[in-house]
This record gives structure tokens, sequence and C-alpha cells, in this order.
């Protein structure tokens, strides 16, 4: 899950990493179970009409719709990354195209944590990073454990206060 070690610089280690919470494949898998049940129930009421042509048309669409929704959801999950180094907060997300985001640890000025109700029932939420550059603020949603990478990423940042990088 963690990033490769070429990525990192010299004197610079993995403090955390971490990827979205499994809750975002909840929606892939309702998905995947009502594609499956619609095409069992179309092709059981289709029967073998036309040597099973129709049928095989059903099939052919299911399985179209699991890859847009089941299987394409489930790469982009595997593919994001959230990183934090002594030095950096790394993203990475993307399966064809990758897209990556670097926050020096010195360039955030603030870490906020947002908790709704399921996520607190899921042990995730939204970790709020604002940081010294144009872009202002950058939202990871559904981190898992958010409190405990809010506590770890505000350690990091006082003990880089205190003019020490974290090794």
């Amino acid at each position: 899950m963690a990033i490769s070690n070429k990525l990192l610089n010299d004197g610079e280690r993995i403090v955390l990493s971490t990827r979205t919470h499994v809750k975002a494949l909840l929606l892939p898998l309702v998905v995947l179970v009502v594609l499956l049940a619609v095409g069992v129930v179309v092709g059981n009421l289709l029967g073998d009409k036309a040597n099973g042509v129709p049928r095989l048309i059903v099939w052919i669409v299911v399985l179209l719709g699991i890859l847009w929704w089941v299987v394409w959801p489930t790469l982009n999950w595997l593919a994001a990354t959230y990183t934090v180094t002594n030095r950096r907060l790394i993203t990475r997300n993307g399966v064809l195209t990758r897209r990556g985001h670097d926050i020096p640890l010195t360039r955030i000025s603030d870490v906020a944590s947002e908790r709704g109700v399921l996520d607190r029932l899921l042990g995730c939420g939204t970790l709020i990073v604002s940081d010294a550059s144009t872009n202002g603020r950058v939202l990871l949603h559904d981190i898992p454990r958010v409190e405990d990478i809010q506590r770890e990423l505000n350690e990091l940042l006082h003990s880089s206060d205190a003019g020490n990088d974290g090794t």
C-alpha cells in the first residue's frame, strides 16, 4: 500500500500510509448484486428464444455494467494511496493516468477532520489539510482512523516547528 522507497528523498521515511476506507466499495458491491440479479431474472424470462441470443445480449450488458460500475471503482480504490513521511504528505491516485500531490509538512498550516454519523459508525472521516499554497485546502475523503492520522500529522508538524524534521 505504501509508495515505493524509490520516491523518497535521502533521510525521508514513511510515517504512515493508508488508502480510502473500504466503505468506498459498498456502492460497487450493491451494484454488483443488482446487476447479477437483473441478469438472472431477465435471462430466465427470455428463456432459450432465438438460440439464446437475447440471453447472451443481456449477459454482455451485465458484464459491461460490472466492468464500468464495479471493476473500475475497485481499481481506482486500489490505486489511491495517502502517505505521510517525516517531510511531506503524498497523495497518489489514478489507474491509467497517475496523479499525485505532495505537500511539504513545513507548508501545512492546519489539519482538521470531519466525521458524519456513518463515518463515526465505520471509523473513518474526511481529513482537511490547509496549506500555504494557492490550493488552500486539500480534502482527503473517507480516511480510516481519521482522528489517529490527524493526531499523528499534528505531532509531526509540532516536531518540525521545534526544528526537528522527525528523524
